[in-house]
């Protein structure tokens, strides 16, 4: 198995992706410590953040040999594909379709998951070479979206992003999703604010035995 195909095993088996948007960079690393100590093992790093290849070397280094794989959000273009995956990125996430960043990720080895809505973009992206498709905004459409794509097109791995919380996520599997990603319904922001990284571990970890409830 090579280390992008382990990566995709791992995000997989792990069910979430934890999206860890608008955290200071001083608190960055304790924030994705005290998620993945809640059980998270997928973290996504958003790109549209300052010093974003900082923080993703940084905490690549805090949680190296503890499992964790780092991956980076929001990668728009090429150019910011190739920053984060220097920085250490295992796997790239999109809101949209780009297949420029699709060839870079393929390029370098790396998991690519752009975002996508409609057929066309699902369709697109898997002949661009797409490894995952991020379902986005997930709550616009609902579970029932998952189906629709995979109608037509097959068993394409689908990753609902925006809106996924513990009162839906069972919905999300059961239609067929491979993974989801959250952000603020994992994330305990209040917490961080407060410095309460206890707070951000058991939020997390609320999470995840929701995802894995909605497996069993």
């Amino acid at each position: 198995m090579t280390s992008k195909q382990a990566v995709q095993q791992e995000l997989v088996d792990s069910g979430v992706t934890a999206v860890l948007r608008g955290i200071p960079e001083d608190k960055m690393v304790d924030v994705a410590t005290a998620v993945h100590e809640g059980g998270v093992t997928a973290l996504e790093l958003t790109a549209d953040a300052k010093r974003c290849s900082d923080m993703i070397a940084a905490v690549d280094k805090a949680l190296d040999d503890t499992g964790a794989i780092i991956g980076a959000g929001t990668v728009m273009d090429a150019a910011a594909a190739r920053n984060v995956i220097e920085a250490g990125a295992e796997f790239v996430l999109a809101p949209n379709l780009n297949e420029e960043v699709i060839d870079v990720c393929n390029r370098e080895g790396v998991l690519a998951i752009p975002g996508v809505m409609t057929p066309t973009e699902a369709a697109d992206a898997m002949e661009a070479g797409a490894d995952i498709l991020k379902m986005f905004p997930a709550k616009t459409v609902g579970p029932a979206h998952i189906g629709a794509l995979q109608g037509p097109l097959g068993d394409v791995p689908i990753m609902p992003t925006g809106g996924v919380s513990t009162d839906n996520v069972d919905e999300f599997f059961d239609a067929g999703a491979v993974a989801v990603g959250a952000g603020s319904a994992l994330v305990n922001y209040e917490a961080i604010e407060n410095d309460d990284m206890d707070g951000v571990r058991e939020q997390a970890a609320a999470f995840v035995d929701a995802v894995e409830a909605a497996r069993e």
